[in-house]
């Protein structure tokens, strides 16, 4: 495949790169198509760090979705949060995360501290 590699400096030019890294999606590599699916992957991601940041994930969403990983009802963050009022306080955002429960959930659930700590979405 022939293809014009430049910077991407618009949206235009990120959806032409997505394009054709989608044409390219099969290509082997060490060859030159995954040559090229490899240089415009790395300039999609330059591209969507600088233009299209993803934050981190918000605490509770994140216990919620690990949650859901690991086939966990609210009944099983007793062992993390505490009692099942508590938990229920702390899934429906009327209780902050102590640090002693983002220990706990980290150590226990694998869930990342620096998630854990982050602002909750209101």
């Amino acid at each position: 495949m022939t293809l014009s590699i430049k910077p991407i400096r618009s949206e235009a030019d990120y959806d032409a790169a997505l394009e054709a890294i989608t044409g390219l999606m099969e290509a082997e590599q060490a060859t030159e198509d995954g040559d090229v699916l490899d240089v415009l992957a790395t300039l999609v991601e330059a591209y969507e760090a600088k233009h299209h940041p993803i934050g981190p994930p918000d605490p509770i969403e994140a216990i919620k979705f690990r949650m859901q990983q690991a086939g966990l009802n609210q009944a099983g963050l007793v062992p993390f949060i505490g009692p099942k009022g508590r938990v229920s306080e702390v899934l429906s955002r009327k209780r902050p995360l102590t640090l002693a429960m983002i220990r706990r959930l980290n150590a226990g659930l694998g869930i990342p501290a620096d998630v854990l700590i982050a602002e909750p979405e209101s």
